[in-house]
């Protein structure tokens, strides 16, 4: 499978990790994060490839989590509630989200980047 580059094209950290991409000559496939969201499934199973707790997943720092008052609900919600927020608005997903099927990074660290994409 292709990278597959879930982002936010109005966001900083999103531009930044595409940046390298190119610099790096990785091949990638842009999806927009909240025009074609991944499915539920697709969560779930990125979540379990990628060795994260689930609460990872969520941008904390977005609008969209403060407006839910989420701070509070994540703590105790079970895996199920969790997925299905996250599948609900693709405003909720940390970004980058980058996935080739087996390895996954959430957000952008140069370090893991590295590790997983070259």
């Amino acid at each position: 499978m292709q990278v597959a580059f879930y982002w936010y094209p109005k966001c900083g950290t999103c531009r930044k990790a595409k940046k390298w991409l190119d610099e790096n000559h990785v091949t990638y496939e842009e999806v927009h994060i909240v025009e074609n969201p991944p499915s539920r499934l697709m969560l779930e199973d990125l979540y379990k490839k990628s060795g994260l707790e689930l609460k990872k997943f969520f941008n904390t720092s977005g609008q969209k989590y403060r407006e839910l008052g989420l701070k509070d609900k994540i703590k105790d919600a079970s895996e199920d509630e969790l997925l299905d927020l996250l599948a609900s608005d693709g405003m909720l997903i940390k970004r980058p989200l980058t996935t080739d099927g087996k390895q996954v990074t959430v957000g952008f660290k140069e370090e893991d980047f590295k590790k997983s994409w070259t």
